[in-house]
């Protein structure tokens, strides 16, 4: 974390940024892993030298780790309010919606955990409904791998938040019961939530 601070002190990460639109794709690899650990002490550098759009188009790249680290990065810079309305007004969430469904575990996982950051706002929630996100994430639920079924639970809990959201999932409680036997405890947790969200009555 110590590399991660002396490059957000010395001001290195919009050269990161605009890096990424011109390096080889293993280099690319590296940047997108150095841009996670620097957005946790300060996203707001990333946001102003324009990383949004250039990590949205990161997220169709051919190479699987590069569309799985976009979506990390993409994770991490939608934790402030501003990086949730810029994913927003830059029209990453139906993108983001469509890697649910790639054949990649740790993409899908980190599609979702960028979902459920960017779903907190309710410009951020319409847009998830409106591209029909949850059917990919109820499937996601049942996934193999515990971060997927992890991260897929919490972005529909934010999804349930919406009325149109908790209708919807009204159907699938079922669902979610089951994984109050998952073998994580952090999924437990997420499903328990997940449960009061979609049933709770104003």
């Amino acid at each position: 974390m110590y590399g991660a601070a002396g490059i957000v002190e010395n001001g290195l990460v919009p050269s990161l940024v605009h890096k990424l639109k011109t390096e080889l794709d293993e280099i690319q690899e590296l940047i997108l892993d150095t841009l996670a650990s620097c957005l946790l002490i300060d996203a707001f550098s990333a946001l102003m030298a324009g990383a949004v759009p250039i990590l949205k188009d990161r997220l169709t790249h051919e190479s699987v780790a590069i569309r799985s680290k976009a979506a990390r990065v993409l994770l991490v810079i939608s934790v402030p309010l501003e990086g949730k309305n810029t994913v927003w007004s830059e029209e990453v969430i139906p993108v983001l919606v469509k890697l649910l469904e790639d054949s990649h575990p740790e993409v899908c996982a980190n599609a979702a955990g960028a979902l459920t950051n960017a779903t907190i706002t309710t410009q951020g929630k319409y847009a998830a409904l409106g591209a029909d996100a949850i059917p990919p994430l109820l499937k996601l639920v049942n996934s193999e791998t515990s971060k997927v079924r992890l991260n897929a639970i919490k972005a529909l809990t934010t999804l349930a938040e919406a009325p149109e959201g908790r209708k919807t999932l009204l159907n699938h409680v079922g669902l979610f019961q089951k994984q109050l036997n998952d073998p994580s405890e952090a999924v437990i947790r997420a499903a328990k939530i997940a449960i009061r969200v979609i049933e709770w009555k104003p």
